[in-house]
């Protein structure tokens, strides 16, 4: 696992808390050599603050994304709570998940802990002997042991979060969910920012849309949140 930040105490209490934890951990205190460790020691995680010197995190993370295996790297933001635009932004380049500052050191623990149990769903499928069905819907198959995507023969490129939210689409054709219920039943949260989901469902659109200015798939339902459409004939609300 590895910690990025540039400010020393901050660094030393979280790499604290994950130590006791049970995680190994590696440090970095600037954008650059966040990448060369992270291209060094290819580590599970990474807890990335937003605010580096030099080289931001904003940057640091899309780096990341588009490095060779880099859309399968779980990446944690630590974000000031002024930050929003900057948060949301990290989202839209794929990262799994956010802390605001001031946190707790147990609230990152657990955040961690939740996106390293769906980052190891990625385990060996073959060792699996009650591996689950495929899903599909048109030309989507995903197969949930592996968790790999594709379209039309072509696999896509989906994060953690991503993935968990086709899934659970796909399991649940033609029904409306609000932006909660997502945030409870895919992220697991009992509250936090729904921009979250607002953010994750763009990005997927763009992925599995043929045109996500016009969703077919993914629809909006004014009023409730959104409804995923196999057949792909919904409405562009």
């Amino acid at each position: 696992m590895l910690v990025v930040d540039d400010d020393p105490t901050v660094a030393e209490v979280v790499t604290g808390y994950l130590l006791r934890a049970g995680y190994r951990v590696d440090r970095a205190a600037d954008g650059h050599e966040a990448l060369a460790r992270a291209a060094a020691t290819r580590p599970d995680l990474v807890v990335l603050d937003l605010m580096l010197p030099g080289l931001d995190g904003l940057e640091v993370c899309r780096r990341l994304r588009a490095g060779e295996g880099g859309d399968r790297l779980p990446v944690v933001m630590l974000t000031a709570k002024g930050e929003e635009s900057d948060r949301i932004l990290g989202l839209e380049l794929g990262a799994d998940d956010y802390v605001t500052k001031p946190f707790s050191p147990r609230e990152l623990v657990l955040r961690v802990q939740s996106v390293l149990r769906r980052s190891a769903a990625a385990g060996p499928a073959a060792a699996r002997p009650d591996r689950p069905a495929r899903l599909t819907a048109g030309d989507l198959t995903l197969d949930p042991a592996a968790r790999r995507a594709f379209r039309a023969g072509r696999e896509l490129a989906l994060t953690l979060r991503e993935f968990d939210l086709l899934a659970f689409l796909l399991r649940h054709p033609g029904a409306a969910f609000g932006r909660e219920e997502l945030m409870q039943r895919v992220w697991g949260w009992e509250f936090g920012d729904l921009s979250t989901v607002t953010v994750h469902v763009r990005r997927l659109r763009e992925k599995v849309e043929d045109d996500p200015a016009a969703p077919a798939l993914i629809t909006t339902v004014w009023g409730v949140g959104y409804r995923f459409d196999p057949a792909g004939k919904g409405p562009a609300l």
